[in-house]
């Protein structure tokens, strides 16, 4: 019972589908007579043949479904033309007729892009096999920018010739006015009332016009004698179509509905032309069982003569026949490939068909491979006997390139004007080439040049020439030869480049080019001038010491010039010589100010300069109105850079500042003066300056990058890590320092100094290897141990005898030991206790272990040997 029920659920259901389809396909195709074809999208196309393919329908059944249901014959042929373009765009799937095989399935909607459509042909391309690809003119059906479909919207061709199922539009006008629409009958007659049958098969446009105006005067006599009064035109509406037999060697052979307009290429191209063993120079059009011509495609791709313009009829069979004679072109030719040559063509006709040789082909000889009944063999063909020679079948034609080389070359390169390639005339010599390439430039080396010459067996000599000697007519000119390369070297060339060093309190220090009579003065002039904390005096010219046997190094000379550089007789007149390492030294009394900070519980916190190279924390703390009743004097701390601080390069102040410096000049361009439109144009170059130049820092200096190596050294050493701090804090002890002004407590302040003094501190900090690490309020009388058992008391990992505090104010003590006593620190306000843990025990090895029971085991030897 169930599996009755299954059984009619399925059945019912496959019923109600297939009854959904034909309804839907119904109401696609119930109005087909009233479509006009040229009106209807891709789209539209396309959903009608997808429709059309899911109910297992083909092209002819739904062209024949049309015409049933009254579409006219010219309707349908348009219909036919906009599937086949449709169709014409997609790859075939095979040999499969036209007749029985469903359409593929639509690949684009709607009108195509440009980029779409070089996708689309590259895709077809790339399909093609690679004897398909070679086959000179198979890519010609396969090509989707091409479109042999034949043209419906062109005028009527005067030997157009009129079959059933044409429709003729007569229009009367003058004296009378009469429109006819009549529709050739299938026994190629048409029906006028009031004037009968007429016979019309056979007979072209210009024949039927003037039967139909003869048989038409019975009844409209203006049309007849000299002087007519009444007109008629007679013009073909729509067309019949014609049924075409596609047989032979094609990709798609069948039968095919064409429009009667369709000549043999458009059923070609309708069929996706000859395959790949299809003829292409033997097609033959058969027309009431006799040959009525043979096509030749390669007219139409050589020459571009349309043999094939010839209207198909009803019932016309085209056959391609296999190929009789197919050859291959390789190298350097316009198109490379399979060719296929007819009887008596000669080697000439090939080369023709290929476009011809290219502009690297060597065109003497090409050598040929024939097959033979046994094995292969190799001719040579030279290019006096091309006309005569015959390809046959099989052969295979190569085409070599001509040589790499050169039959009259000379180079010349270095200090000339022309330098390059040229050709070597007879005779020619080393003074005639120089001449030839323009002369030699005023900074030539004359005394020597080189020729690189190839020898016949290609290795190379080296010919040195005199070409001052040769100019001045003192020495023979040397001949060139073949493949010769004279090289002139300029006096640059061979030499160091010369340039001089200048360094110190200059503005854009470096090296700058050396030139002829160059002084100190333009040296400093060069390098952006003097900066304000430059000394003039005892300025240092360093100096090569050149064939010196003493040892001595360099050269030291002391020169005084005028700071404003102006020209006189001083030192800054000193002419320098290539290499030279100018010097500029720091005015002794020149001193750049210096800040420190003073932070915290003073009546005038701030930055302050100092006045004096020994200033101390006292003095500046005077200068800050002294401490206030909240300051916590024994809290007070003092952070200063070390050695490892990166201070920021004077190219990073400079910037900073020239920035600050535009910023406060107003934007207002009304309230701009003209000094302050030249200062931003001046600020903006120099901020350049300085971007170009500030890249890299200098800021450390090299005794501190030592100190950092040696630590990363001690560190991987110890197997410790230190940390590389740029700030430290320094203990002091301010209420002895106030106590005692400029004492031992009393530190001389330096460059960045901060100066902490906090508010009076309550708490005490605990911290490390504790239960539970937290922040106690200060108890005067509570010891260290107090303060361990407010935090919960020390956990298994504490090192206790490691336990240390930090003070306020930056000093550090630790917990001491002595026999079986413990000294802890004293507590006080601010301080910081630190419980660190214990180090990681690391398990013993295998090896660890192996070894200690051997040496236990060497131990208990020994031990019984001796107690024995």
């Amino acid at each position: 019972m169930q599996i009755t029920r299954l059984f009619l659920t399925r059945f019912l259901l496959i019923l109600v589908l297939l009854v959904h389809t034909g309804i839907l396909l119904a109401q696609s195709l119930q109005d087909i007579q009233n479509i006009k074809a040229d009106e209807l999208t891709d789209a539209q196309v396309e959903e009608i043949i997808r429709r059309a393919e899911s109910s297992g329908l083909n092209e002819q059944q739904i062209l024949s479904m049309a015409r049933e249901r009254g579409m006219p014959a010219g309707e349908i042929a348009k219909l036919q033309q906009r599937i086949v373009s449709i169709r014409s765009g997609r790859m075939p799937s095979g040999g499969s007729n036209q007749e029985g095989s469903s359409l593929e399935r639509v690949v684009a909607d709607g009108v195509q892009q440009p980029d779409s459509r070089e996708r689309l042909r590259e895709d077809t391309f790339r399909k093609l096999s690679y004897t398909q690809k070679k086959i000179f003119g198979f890519t010609l059906f396969h090509n989707r920018e091409l479109n042999f479909n034949p043209s419906l919207s062109i005028p009527t061709p005067q030997n157009y010739v009129i079959g059933g199922g044409d429709q003729l539009l007569i229009d009367i006008y003058g004296a009378s006015q009469q429109s006819y629409d009549v529709q050739v009958s299938p026994e190629g007659t048409i029906l006028i009332p009031n004037v009968g049958s007429i016979q019309l098969s056979g007979a072209t446009i210009a024949a039927v016009t003037a039967r139909v105006k003869s048989a038409l005067t019975k009844i409209y006599s203006g049309l007849a004698g000299p002087d007519p009064n009444t007109f008629m035109e007679l013009r073909l509406g729509n067309i019949r179509t014609v049924s075409v037999a596609m047989v032979g060697e094609l990709n798609k052979p069948g039968n095919y509905t064409l429009p009667s307009f369709a000549s043999p290429f458009n059923a070609l191209f309708v069929a996706g032309g000859p395959n790949e063993n299809g003829s292409f120079r033997h097609i033959q059009l058969y027309r009431d069982n006799r040959l009525l011509q043979e096509i030749d495609v390669y007219d139409f791709l050589v020459s571009g003569r349309n043999t094939a313009n010839i209207v198909l009829r009803d019932n016309d069979v085209i056959i391609v026949p296999p190929v009789r004679s197919r050859v291959e072109l390789i190298g350097p030719v316009r198109r490379e490939g399979l060719f296929e040559v007819k009887p008596g063509e000669s080697l000439t006709d090939l080369l023709r068909f290929a476009g011809g040789f290219t502009s690297d082909a060597y065109q003497d000889r090409i050598t040929v491979t024939r097959n033979t009944s046994t094995e292969m063999r190799v001719e040579d063909v030279s290019a006096a006997v091309f006309e005569r020679f015959i390809p046959l079948d099989g052969d295979t034609y190569r085409i070599g390139k001509i040589l790499d080389r050169y039959e009259n070359r000379v180079q010349i390169a270095g200090a000339l004007m022309r330098p390059g390639t040229y050709a070597l005339q007879p005779g020619m010599t080393v003074s005639q080439l120089i001449e030839k390439s323009g002369g030699l430039r005023e900074d030539a080396f004359v005394n020597r040049a080189t020729i690189y010459r190839t020898k016949p067996d290609y290795s190379l000599e080296i010919v040195s020439v005199d070409i001052h000697a040769i100019l001045d007519g003192t020495a023979e000119d040397v001949p060139l030869r073949r493949e010769d390369v004279l090289n002139i070297p300029s006096r640059y060339d061979i030499r160091e480049e010369y340039y001089i060093k200048i360094s110190g309190e200059v503005n854009k220090p470096g090296a700058f080019a050396h030139g002829e009579n160059m002084n100190v003065a333009d040296a400093v002039l060069k390098a952006g001038g003097f900066k304000e904390s430059a000394s003039a005096s005892q300025i240092e010219i360093v100096r090569r010491v050149k064939d010196d046997v003493s040892g001595k190094l360099a050269e030291i000379i002391y020169v005084n010039i005028d700071k404003d550089l102006k020209i006189s007789g001083n030192g800054g007149e000193t002419v320098l010589h290539p290499f030279d390492h100018i010097i500029v030294r720091k005015s002794p009394g020149f001193q750049q100010e210096q800040l420190v900070r003073v932070e915290g519980e003073v009546y005038y916190p701030g930055e302050y300069a100092l006045v004096t190279v020994d200033e101390r924390i006292s003095d500046v703390v005077k200068r800050a109105g002294g401490l206030n009743q909240f300051a916590f004097a024994r809290g007070a701390t003092l952070i200063r850079k070390n050695e490892f601080y990166e201070a920021p390069t004077e190219s990073e102040i400079k910037t900073k500042n020239l920035t600050s410096v535009k910023g406060n000049i107003s934007r207002d361009s009304l309230e701009q003066t003209a000094y302050d439109r030249i200062l931003l144009d001046r600020i903006d170059q120099k901020l350049f300056e300085n971007e170009a130049s500030g890249k890299g820092r200098n800021g450390t200096l090299l005794s501190a990058e030592f100190r950092k190596q040696t630590i990363q050294t001690i560190s991987e050493q110890d197997s410790v890590v230190i940390e590389v701090k740029t700030q430290e804090m320094v203990g002091i002890d301010l209420e002895a320092i106030l106590r005692n002004p400029r004492g031992p407590e009393d530190l001389i302040l330096e460059e960045g100094d901060v100066l902490s003094i906090p508010k009076e501190l309550q708490t005490v900090r605990m911290r490390g290897e504790l239960l539970y690490p937290t922040t106690a309020r200060y108890r005067p009388q509570a010891s260290f141990r107090n303060y361990i058992s407010r935090a919960g008391g020390f956990t298994d990992r504490s090192r206790k005898s490691r336990s240390y505090v930090i003070y306020a104010n930056g000093d550090v003590r630790r917990t001491n030991r002595f026999l079986f006593f413990t000294f802890y620190p004293k507590i006080e306000p601010g301080a910081e206790i630190i419980v660190p843990r214990k180090p990681e025990r690391q398990p013993l090895s295998a090896q660890s272990w192996i070894g200690l029971a051997s040496s236990l085991a060497t131990l208990a030897i020994l031990v019984n040997n001796i107690t024995r």
